[in-house]
């Protein structure tokens, strides 16, 4: 199974864009990072598919992770390697 699309919604200057980007390379995920900074309607976007104004929102494949804190539980979890792999039967590649 080919591993799921990552899209994290970020800004320049968030620490906890900072984290999950360190936690995504650590496990070596290439991800999408798409910008809200002076974009207002990329946050808009970002709000209507996360229902969350806070940055990151991370999404992998069809599932919304939530931010930073969210993807260090399932890591903590021991659930973020198979959602990465595309193991995870709840995650769909999109």
């Amino acid at each position: 199974m080919a591993a799921p699309t990552i899209e994290m919604y970020t800004t320049t200057w968030c620490g906890y864009c900072e984290r999950a980007r360190q936690l995504l390379r650590s496990k070596g995920a290439g991800f999408r990072e798409i910008s809200v900074e002076g974009q207002p309607e990329v946050r808009a976007e970002m709000i209507e598919r996360s229902g969350r104004r806070t940055v990151p929102q991370i999404f992998i494949g069809t599932r919304h992770v939530g931010g930073s804190d969210e993807l260090a539980e399932l890591d903590q979890a021991g659930e973020l390697d198979a959602l990465l792999a595309g193991t995870d039967d709840k995650n769909l590649a999109i």
